[in-house]
């Protein structure tokens, strides 16, 4: 006997990264090939650290919080409540007038949360002793504070969590919102990632693991090549991706237009090593296929894929072998916009999720920048030189992480009454 699921539906998105604040316009500078990398300008805490990196605004706390609750907030959290108040706005729900706060839920993550403030209370202690290090310390960089301060800002009563799971958290807080709409425990979910990493102890860090691109120093913003024969490596960013995700039928009642519906989820674990893909991209494809499975499409359904393309020589070989392996030789549509924002770690998922939304909301695939050689062992239907439009009945968005951890999101038409005009089609 088939069991009907509540459609759970994408209301209101909201970005914070390396190309500014706001979703729409990300997405059109993601359409128009405009890159957010660039060398660390001086006196920020990169610079001299690493050749390119994607940087976000600045934002400070008296922007999204009131003076009494601004003392030694991490930056991951202070974007993350940028993006949930305009996703929430871009909804127009205002949690207790258009959700009951017992029904509605947030699930933002972050990889590693506020290890900048970590880092400089550390410093703090170790120059100016025991008595330096502040109250405020932990809830300023724990990661689940981001969910945390979206909740009591916005007046959240229901669940609330932070998954944890590097590269691929962002994308797991999007499948455990739609996982609450389908199984009824939430009407609305605000859900997503943020990563702000950019300290030099991270960096270093993923530069001596030989993870960081290098030699770009001369043009930073060809440093992520993503499939790109000469990609050696990706580019350490920081921001933040919320989605407001609703029951169809509660968007519906409030008059609230669609992006896209969140149709299904798949997760796998490579069970491999820590810092590295199974080669033949087993645990991605199974990922997939699980999105599919839970979304009840078939391959030959999904016209573009998001991919989690970092530009490590490793990773978009595995990934490639992976969408092989469940499309055969019909790849969708392929880009990775990390190419443009650069690799914003546990918010990266969340921020390619909306991505993935508009794209299927606007018709319009953005482009891989930087792809001016694809290497052979990538060989799929790449989106290079500028966007590509038409229909897009279904996509989806991948993302993959340190420890094996494999995410994957399956987006379709938004069914909503109504959604969102196909104004500013990103080209």
């Amino acid at each position: 006997m088939s069991v009907s699921h509540p459609a759970a539906v994408i209301t209101g998105l909201g970005t914070f990264t390396p190309l500014g604040r706001g979703a729409a316009d990300t997405f059109d500078a993601l359409c128009h090939g405009k890159s957010g990398l660039r060398r660390p300008p001086a006196g920020h805490l990169l610079d001299g650290t690493v050749g390119s990196a994607g940087i976000a605004p600045d934002i400070e706390a008296s922007e999204v919080l009131p003076p009494s609750e601004g003392r030694l907030v991490d930056r991951f959290a202070l974007m993350a409540l940028a993006a949930a108040d305009d996703a929430l706005a871009d909804a127009g729900l205002v949690v207790g007038r258009d959700a009951d706060p017992e029904r509605v839920a947030v699930v933002v993550s972050s990889g590693a949360g506020g290890l900048t403030t970590y880092e400089a209370q550390a410093h703090d202690r170790v120059s100016r002793g025991r008595t330096a290090v502040s109250p405020y310390l932990l809830p300023g960089m724990l990661p689940n504070m981001a969910a945390a301060r979206i909740a009591i800002k916005h007046g959240i009563r229901g669940w609330s969590s932070a998954v944890s799971t590097a590269c691929a958290a962002g994308a797991h807080a999007v499948a455990e919102a739609a996982r609450l709409i389908r199984y009824g425990e939430a009407d609305v979910v605000v859900c997503g990632g943020a990563e702000a990493p950019l300290n030099p102890t991270s960096a270093l860090a993923f530069d001596h693991a030989r993870a960081l691109a290098g030699g770009w120093d001369d043009d930073p913003e060809a440093a992520s090549r993503p499939f790109d024969r000469r990609r050696n490596g990706f580019v350490l960013a920081e921001g933040a991706g919320v989605l407001v995700v609703e029951r169809a039928d509660h968007a519906d009642a409030r008059g609230a237009a669609g992006y896209a519906d969140l149709l299904g989820w798949g997760a796998s674990t490579d069970a491999f090593k820590p810092t590295a893909p199974r080669p033949g991209g087993e645990g991605a494809a199974q990922a997939m296929r699980g999105a599919l499975r839970t979304g009840g499409l078939t391959p030959d359904e999904v016209g573009y894929i998001n991919a989690h393309g970092t530009a490590t020589k490793l990773g978009d070989v595995a990934e490639t072998r992976a969408v092989r392996a469940v499309f055969g030789d019909r790849s969708p549509a392929v880009s990775s916009t990390k190419s443009m924002t650069g690799h914003l770690l546990g918010g990266s998922g969340a921020v390619e999720a909306a991505v993935c939304a508009l794209a299927v909301s606007r018709g319009t695939l953005p482009p891989t920048h930087n792809l001016d050689e694809v290497d052979p062992a990538c060989d799929l239907d790449h989106v290079r030189g500028e966007a590509r439009r038409g229909p897009v009945a279904a996509a989806l968005s991948n993302s993959f992480a340190f420890g094996g951890h494999n995410v994957s999101l399956l987006f379709g038409t938004a069914s909503t009454r109504t959604t969102r005009q196909r104004e500013g089609e990103g080209t």
